[in-house]
């Protein structure tokens, strides 16, 4: 769901005098409810409380891991230091940045997280070996969530 088919919904709710509005579509569950703050003043604009959640039927039972398990107990995580959209490669039809068991080096791209329309490169603060890849392509991820474990190397 984009933010034009959630401007929608709003309208929808303003025309037909709705408080509140609940839709699951595709895994993914949309409550909208007018805020509380009071009546409606004209020029005004109406504040809206926006919940997306994925249903139980969409959450996997354990977290994706595409790491090999090779991670030491020594072993440096790469954040996300936003919240945003990861992207492991800088269009769909490139190469991924990394690849597990590579290895990469201090200020070198790992990935690309989207946040509010920009692109921000991700870099590495850590020299070793990628052992996992902690997060999906094209998945949202919040601030300080792993997104690749490193083997760290001399």
């Amino acid at each position: 769901m984009n933010l034009k088919e959630i401007k929608e919904i709003i309208n929808l709710m303003n025309d037909n005098n709705l408080n509140e509005i609940e839709i699951e579509r595709e895994g993914l569950k949309l409550k909208l409810k007018k805020s509380s703050e009071g009546g409606l003043v004209m020029g005004t604009p109406t504040h809206y409380a926006v919940e997306s959640l994925p249903s139980p039927k969409a959450m996997p039972s354990t977290p994706p891991s595409t790491g090999s398990g090779e991670a030491s107990k020594n072993s440096k995580d790469i954040k996300s230091p936003m919240v945003g959209t990861f992207y492991r490669s800088p269009s769909p039809e490139a190469e991924s940045f990394v690849e597990i068991g590579q290895t990469v080096e201090i200020g070198q791209v790992v990935c690309i997280v989207e946040a509010m329309k920009l692109m921000n490169e991700i870099k590495s603060e850590v020299r070793g070996k990628i052992t996992e890849v902690a997060v999906q392509n094209a998945e949202p991820v919040e601030f300080g969530q792993t997104l690749f474990v490193v083997d760290p190397v001399a």
